[in-house]
């Protein structure tokens, strides 16, 4: 089934696999008898942040399920968490097609969905339906601004989005790195970013995060770090996708838009080591492949670590193979809970 989807164009793979999921998802003891084999339920891989308490600490990384529809099969398939989104308040199509690209000779996408998504109520609605399931199993959202709306009103973009899913989310990203919305980017500069935040931390008592670019300097990664710290956020996500294209073989390199995948590991470490400095609770995202890329980051300063194009190219086993391999890789170094990392 995997490699059936890989010879479709990759934004309809991603599409039925997403409709296919969503159905499970709807499906009760059909989704929770599976979820018995799939999950990898073991206390030694438990993580506690921001007052929540994570099942392991893989997570899926926002844009693989923009509208929360599928979170019961996140779930079931192994995962500790999932982060949907990126949500805007009102509804949008996002950039035209083609605009999603498999760099196979790489292990890669390149994307410039330009935040397509069915708008903050929308999910609201599902998110209201899967809490009623009563599931162990944070959601965190992801939030963005419409593209139509000027960078001087991004603020109240995020702010009507939040207002719709605050009651749902169990924590909540400010997406302000996407290169794929115009001039989105800007908001991470310190002026616009100071303002921002002033504006967005007293607008929830729930975990606050934001999400940053693989591609600033360590000047500027400070100054997020400052700003996060001057506003009280609880952490950071590091990293979103790339504009850099340095070492592609694929011929679609040339395509415009945030590459993501094995490309981005060296880059998403560099960023994490630099990161860990602060007294912030870090997300570790961007080319994790396996066991060995979740436990360096954790090692390196995550508490939680997020996937999605390794989760494309490894299939719907990556999960259970990726924690089995975690737990391995504890025992060799004699780690006996996560919780030993941070104490």
């Amino acid at each position: 089934m995997h490699r059936l989807l890989f010879a479709l164009d990759p934004e309809t793979a991603h599409e039925r696999t997403l409709d296919l999921l969503a159905l499970w998802s709807e499906r009760g003891p059909l989704l929770e008898a599976p979820a018995r084999c799939l999950r990898v339920e073991d206390p030694r891989l438990r993580v506690e942040a921001w007052g929540l308490s994570f099942p392991n600490p893989l997570g899926l990384a926002a844009g693989m399920d923009k509208d929360a529809r599928a979170l019961g099969a996140w779930w079931a398939l192994g995962f500790g968490f999932a982060e949907v989104g990126t949500l805007t308040p009102r509804p949008q199509e996002g950039n035209p097609r083609p605009r999603l690209f498999r760099l196979l000779e790489d292990r890669a996408l390149i994307n410039r969905m330009g935040f397509n998504n069915r708008g903050a109520q929308a999910a609201a609605e599902r998110l209201a339906r899967f809490r009623e399931r009563g599931l162990a199993f944070p959601v965190g959202v992801n939030l963005g601004k419409n593209r139509d709306t000027p960078l001087e009103r991004a603020a109240e973009d995020y702010l009507e989005a939040l207002r719709v899913l605050e009651p749902y989310g169990d924590y909540f990203v400010l997406n302000v790195s996407s290169p794929n919305t115009p001039g989105l980017r800007t908001l991470q500069e310190g002026p616009f970013l100071d303002e921002l935040l002033a504006r967005l931390r007293p607008a929830t008592a729930k975990p606050l995060l934001l999400k940053v670019a693989p591609d600033l300097s360590p000047e500027a990664l400070d100054q997020v770090v400052a700003l996060s710290l001057k506003h009280r956020l609880q952490g950071l996500v590091a990293v979103n996708t790339t504009l850099s294209r340095e070492g592609l073989r694929s011929p679609l390199a040339r395509e415009a838009g945030g590459l993501s995948g094995r490309p981005l590991k060296g880059r998403a470490l560099e960023v994490l080591r630099h990161l860990a400095q602060a007294p912030l609770t870090l997300v570790s995202v961007g080319g994790v492949e396996g066991p060995e890329d979740v436990w360096e980051r954790l090692k390196a300063g995550a508490r939680l670590v997020q996937v999605y194009t390794g989760f494309v190219y490894g299939g719907p086993l990556f999960p259970r193979r990726t924690l089995k391999g975690l737990l391995r890789l504890m025992e060799a170094e004699g780690v006996r809970a996560l919780r030993e990392l941070w104490a």
